[in-house]
């Protein structure tokens, strides 16, 4: 019995206008979307959940603003790490395996965050915590990609990375809640939830067909490679034997590393001001903060993801379908670098919420296209890892900045630091124009 064709929908009866893109999709693909959107939300609530108790963190243990910035730094590097390592995991065993070890990882690591007495031990758990991090990211937005339509891809893959602002506002929240009951610990103690999230996957959550197909395939060449071998036949390497390398290769260097400088320079500017805004509202002005109390910058927070990050995300699929992939990727950095000035010298808090809420639109919404390009580009044989390393390797790359941003802001102030920021954004617009179009490109 043959595999049910997840990629296939019906089209809309003529005369009758199309539906809205959740409803045009099978239940198997709305499916793969809630456990990728799932998994990244609860992904972010885990990482998010240590910016949100930094400032209590740091008072318990004695952390100076460089060393709490160098354990997300820490965070970081692992993410790259995780990002390749699953990526090998998603080809050689399946997407939804991978999916659900990296929920597993990171849902475990942040319970044991609330477990620490002592700062190497909390950098240890924050290492591991990155290696699912980083692996969520990859294999579930290549899930995604291999199950929804060429028309639907983008506005599908938008809604993934639109997931991480639920779960940056759910951690504001839970710290909020939690810190006014308990300490810190509790709140990382709350971060095992997650794992729940492996059951469903494992008994409702389709295979991708494709991946699916592709193995079988595999399995065949090297069943057929044995016996010719055993025969003392010689045959060619097989098209699966793909190696990650290839990335490399003439066919797809540009767009490697095109995304992956792209993204480095976006992220080295997102994790700079998204680990240090929760700490740069709560700390006093004399510290180099802004000086709002707990409901103040809980409310920010909450305000900030809703109404800036989800949006900025999902609607990058919609401007991305509408005038292309390429001049999505420039218009987004360019207009955050643009804002990040203004929140810097922002001092009210209408004028924080003003200026954050544009300028995590567009500073946060700009990575929708990278599993959306990234996804177009690759074929199936190196997609999980070509996504992988582009937007995790350039994590790890950019995972200096948490603490170069906590050194800088220790000398002359978070506002300070966050120009750099602007920079950065304004160099990753450029590195886009050396990006390929694909705007309805089919999957390979």
């Amino acid at each position: 019995m043959s595999s049910p064709n997840l990629n296939s929908i019906a089209p809309p009866p003529p005369g009758k206008p199309a539906r809205f893109f959740l409803f045009e999709a099978t239940p198997g693909q709305r499916r793969t979307l809630y456990a990728a959107s799932l998994g990244w939300m609860l992904d972010a609530f885990d990482v998010m959940l240590y910016a949100m108790v930094l400032a209590h963190v740091m008072q318990a243990l004695g952390m100076s603003k460089a060393q709490a910035g160098f354990l997300n730094t820490l965070t970081l590097l692992a993410s790259g790490i995780g990002g390749i390592l699953f990526g090998f995991i998603a080809d050689s065993f399946g997407r939804k395996r991978a999916l659900m070890f990296s929920v597993l990882t990171y849902s475990v690591c942040s319970f044991a965050c609330g477990l620490t007495t002592t700062i190497p031990m909390l950098a240890f758990f924050r290492f591991v915590l990155g290696l699912g991090m980083g692996g969520e990211w990859s294999t579930g937005a290549t899930l995604v990609a291999e199950t929804w339509p060429t028309e639907l891809r983008a506005k599908a893959l938008s809604v993934v990375q639109g997931s991480w602002a639920f779960g940056y506002a759910l951690a504001a929240l839970t710290a909020g809640v939690v810190l006014h009951f308990a300490n810190w610990r509790a709140a990382f103690f709350v971060g095992i939830l997650p794992a729940l999230l492996t059951l469903w996957i494992r008994r409702d959550v389709p295979e991708s067909t494709m991946w699916l197909k592709q193995n079988a395939a595999l399995l065949e060449a090297r069943a057929a490679t044995r016996a010719a071998a055993d025969g003392g036949v010689l045959q060619a390497p097989t098209a699966g034997n793909t190696s990650f390398w290839q990335l490399f290769s003439p066919q797809y260097r540009r767009a490697t590393l095109a995304l992956l400088f792209m993204n480095f320079f976006s992220m080295f500017s997102w994790w700079g001001l998204f680990t240090w805004i929760p700490p740069y509202l709560s700390l006093s002005v004399a510290q180099g903060g802004r000086g709002l109390n707990v409901v103040d910058t809980t409310t920010l927070l909450v305000l900030l993801n809703l109404f800036g990050m989800f949006p900025g995300y999902v609607g990058f699929g919609w401007v991305a379908d509408a005038i292309g992939r390429r001049k999505a990727f420039f218009l987004y950095p360019l207009c955050a670098a643009a804002m990040v000035p203004l929140y810097a010298m922002a001092r009210s808090p209408l004028a924080l919420l003003i200026f954050g809420t544009l300028v995590a639109f567009f500073g946060t919404g700009l990575f929708s296209g990278s599993g959306i390009v990234g996804s177009e580009v690759y074929p199936t044989t190196l997609r999980a890892r070509g996504l992988g390393f582009t937007y995790n390797g350039a994590r790890t790359l950019s995972a200096l900045s948490p603490f170069i941003i906590g050194w800088i802001g220790q000398r002359h102030g978070l506002n300070s630091a966050f120009y750099l920021c602007a920079v950065f954004y304004a160099i990753s617009a450029a590195f886009s124009l050396l990006l390929p179009e694909t705007r309805g490109r089919q999957l390979a």
